[in-house]
């Protein structure tokens, strides 16, 4: 069991270009730009309210997903990884993430082509990370995010996904030992050891949410899985983040949390 507690974060403002982000929710409408500066400032308050120091970078409008900073890094305690997205309108998002990683991290990788990760395939537990297998991570960049965890003492195993677009969709560690589990992940043998707090699947959004320092912040609208967690005994803090919903972008994809 883990006390460990972060002291950073970094985050990207939305640019106005986010309304041309990728999405596979076109039911949901184009997110509204004004409103989603708005919802991204309420977002950096509660990770400062959690005691985290969020270093905020400038809107990148040649790359309308930047907002989405976990998903072209991987940042854990011995090093930082950047990733190579699924998505080739990502890969130049990499450079926007390099130059600031390199001001803040001596040890620094990359995952090379043919290898493809998302941040938001990738969860920790603990110095144990698990990764998603999904339209936007390959097994050649997961293994090679293996490689580079045991190189600093760390490991990595791989989760095959079926429904959801990220891991982390259905799934959030929230640390001793409790798993927020939803849709194909409930009961799902890879994740036994833990404690499961199951989100019905009419909350499945609410499904990623995060544990910054002890409170588990989650989005606005969703009262079974506040309650759950909760329960739990968690403090919870809701914000809403509908704007990024609309680009299948979740709590977690707005922070790299270290």
């Amino acid at each position: 069991m883990s006390n460990f507690m972060f002291t950073n974060a970094i985050v990207r403002t939305p640019g106005r270009s986010i309304v041309e982000g990728l999405s596979n929710s076109k039911t949901l409408g184009l997110p509204n730009y004004e409103q989603a500066i708005i919802q991204h400032q309420s977002y950096i308050d509660a990770l400062t309210k959690c005691g985290l120091d969020v270093y905020v970078l400038e809107p990148c409008e040649e790359y309308p997903d930047s907002t989405f900073v976990e998903d072209v890094a991987l940042i854990t305690p011995n090093c930082a990884i950047i990733t190579r997205p699924g998505a080739p309108s990502r890969r130049g998002e990499v450079h926007e993430i390099e130059f600031v990683l390199k001001q803040r991290f001596n040890n620094i990788e990359a995952i090379e082509a043919p290898g493809t990760i998302d941040g938001g395939d990738i969860m920790m537990v603990d110095d144990h990370y698990f990764i998603g297998l999904s339209e936007q991570t390959n097994l050649g960049g997961a293994k090679q995010i293996i490689q580079i965890l045991k190189k600093y003492g760390m490991s990595g195993s791989t989760i095959s996904i079926n429904k959801v677009l990220h891991l982390k969709t259905g799934l959030s560690y929230l640390e001793k030992n409790n798993l927020v589990v939803c849709g194909e992940f409930i009961n799902d043998s890879n994740f036994g050891q833990y404690n499961s707090i199951e989100i019905p699947e009419k909350e499945s959004y609410a499904a990623n949410c995060i544990w910054v320092n002890e409170s588990v912040i989650i989005p606005l609208g969703y009262p079974k899985t506040k309650q759950r967690i909760n329960n739990a005994g968690y403090p919870v803090i809701e914000t809403d983040v509908s704007e990024f919903q609309k680009l299948d972008g979740g709590l977690s994809c707005l922070s790299l949390r270290y």
